[in-house]
């Protein structure tokens, strides 16, 4: 069942994708698995791996299960100086 989720990209994820947020309706049920597909579509570089997820600004597991109307945040590696 589709869903609508609110994404906010940071660092790397929003110059890749070009902007720093967006709604989009997707099937994905967990965030690794909607990673994935905008890994795919908007060909980032960084592997989930390489990232923390939050979802309703809570740090969470890939596995979390998504739900209509959730803001999720892909979260980069940050280097500082």
């Amino acid at each position: 069942m589709s869903k609508s989720i609110n994404i906010k990209y940071f660092a790397v994820l929003r110059e890749q994708r070009g902007c720093g947020e967006e709604t989009i309706d997707t099937d994905a049920s967990t965030a690794a698995a909607l990673y994935s597909v905008l890994q795919t579509e908007h060909k980032f570089e960084l592997n989930q791996s390489s990232l923390k997820v939050a979802i309703n600004d809570a740090f969470c597991d890939w596995d979390t299960e998504l739900k209509a109307g959730d803001s999720l945040v892909f979260i980069p590696p940050v280097a500082g100086g």
